[in-house]
């Protein structure tokens, strides 16, 4: 199977379930024959429980973890996170043209530009280079308007309630 026609959806906003959002979107997509690669800006401290369930689902779901593990200082990002981001997005763009994948998520790219370690206008260069036929998924918060102008779907998560605020760590199997 094939999509007729492929969009671009884009996940953002402060609140939970971006990432898990386009997860949901690859379990569907695998489950009716279509083949499905995840690139992770900025998620270089896994494992996550993603990770795993790629594994079982290989070859059909793959994800490609890209990062430093820890944290991305914004105001003075370090060299090696904006290399290890570009090369993501060079990655992602390969996945994105090479005719093998039916839908390409390219998760927390919005973050990656927030943070400085990826141009906006490349992220736009990749979005217009979409097939006509591929489903283009970006996630992260931060989105940034010319990214959701581009798309066809946007979708924003809005925090009304958290369960950090109240002293729960990420679990293993929900957050991570």
């Amino acid at each position: 199977m094939k999509l007729e026609q492929g969009c671009i959806q884009v996940y953002t906003g402060n609140g939970k379930g971006k990432t898990t959002a386009a997860l949901g979107l690859a379990f569907r997509a695998v489950g009716r024959g279509l083949k499905v690669i995840m690139i992770q800006f900025m998620k270089g401290g896994g494992p996550y429980g993603e990770h795993a369930a790629a594994e079982r689902l290989a070859p059909e779901l793959t994800i490609i973890p890209t990062g430093r593990p820890g944290w991305v200082n914004r105001e003075n990002p370090d060299p090696e996170d904006i290399r290890l981001a570009r090369e993501a997005l060079e990655a992602a763009r390969g996945a994105l043209t090479c005719g093998e994948y039916d839908l390409v998520i390219l998760d927390e790219v919005n973050g990656a530009v927030f943070f400085g370690l990826l141009n906006v206008e490349d992220v736009l260069t990749l979005m217009g280079q979409k097939p006509p036929r591929v489903e283009l998924v970006l996630t992260g918060r931060n989105a940034d308007e010319r990214v959701i102008a581009a798309a066809d779907l946007a979708t924003e998560m809005r925090e009304i309630k958290h369960y950090y605020r109240a002293g729960v760590p990420a679990r293993i199997g929900i957050e991570k």
